[in-house]
């Protein structure tokens, strides 16, 4: 009985989209840990309604012709309880409405507004090729560096742009390019595999995914590699201390174990819990390594 009401709740947390909202604004956290700056508890808010409707937008849209036959529970989840997640994605737009118009300044709105727009367009088949109607994620190649780059900007650029309007915060172009590329190249390395895991089907589909295109083993390596590149940028980070690399260095270490223990057989709740909790794991890393530090 606990065990059947345990594994409900987590259901709700991860196919409700509401764990990859606070791992959104795990994410913001870091930003504003590593530049020394007070966390902006609306951008942190915006951060996470933002998260939160955008990826139940993005399900439902993707609804497959018949849901409770699909191979996956989050599939089957998300559409057994539709009106719910419909629900939430429009609390979450109604959320998103003040918080857009009366505490984003000019520039970040427009900088949500270009996000928000590659974000709907991932999904939304608004382009033709080949006679066919298809989304961003369909162009070869792109759909990696895609999803990083929205969550970099989201999460790096946007509380820097506040911090500089509302505080008069200095981030000079080097430091804001180290930490909008560090994210990019994190958030790249834990969504190759989701894209190993739908390897099959993202062939099936004539998705040019990085596994498709380097295949099972080179997209490891790949992997590998963008964590490393990582580790090396944040070295270059003159703002970076001690317990923040001592840190950053073993939740990437746990990260990188984690991504070469995936595979195809790993069911959902490891890509869903484990890898995408990355992202709330190295911000609890950076404040325990910051508290032992004094």
């Amino acid at each position: 009985m606990i065990k059947r009401v345990l594994l409900a709740i987590l259901d709700f947390l991860l196919f409700s989209n509401l764990f990859i909202a606070i791992c959104a604004v795990a994410q913001g956290l870091i930003t504003y840990h590593l530049l020394k700056a007070p966390p902006d508890r609306y951008i942190l808010a915006f951060l996470f309604f933002s998260t939160l409707g955008l990826y139940n937008f993005s399900m439902l849209l993707a609804k497959p012709k018949n849901p409770q036959s699909s191979p996956y529970i989050r599939v089957r989840w998300i559409f057994s309880h539709h009106r719910l997640i419909i629900s939430i994605t429009l609390i979450s737009i109604m959320c998103l409405i003040p918080l857009g118009l009366w505490y984003l300044s000019i520039e970040s709105k427009l900088l949500m507004a270009f996000t928000g727009l590659l974000a709907v367009g991932y999904n939304v088949p608004f382009l033709t090729l080949n006679n066919q109607q298809i989304g961003l994620r369909n162009i070869p190649g792109i759909k990696l560096f895609l999803i990083a780059l929205v969550w970099s900007v989201s999460c790096v650029l946007l509380p820097i742009v506040e911090l500089e309007k509302n505080l008069n915060l200095q981030i000079s172009s080097a430091d804001t390019l180290l930490l909008v590329a560090k994210r990019f190249l994190f958030i790249a390395a834990i969504t190759v595999p989701f894209d190993i895991r739908d390897l099959f089907q993202d062939k099936l589909y004539a998705l040019k995914t990085i596994p498709v295109m380097l295949g099972e083993k080179k997209a490891y390596v790949f992997c590998l590699g963008l964590l490393v590149l990582y580790l090396v940028l944040l070295l270059l980070f003159r703002q970076a201390s001690n317990p923040d690399i001592a840190a950053v260095t073993l939740s990437l270490s746990i990260t990188g174990w984690l991504i070469f223990k995936a595979n195809i057989k790993k069911n959902e709740y490891y890509y869903f819990l484990y890898l995408d909790g990355t992202m709330l794991l190295q911000y609890m890393m950076m404040l325990l390594f910051s508290y032992f530090s004094f």
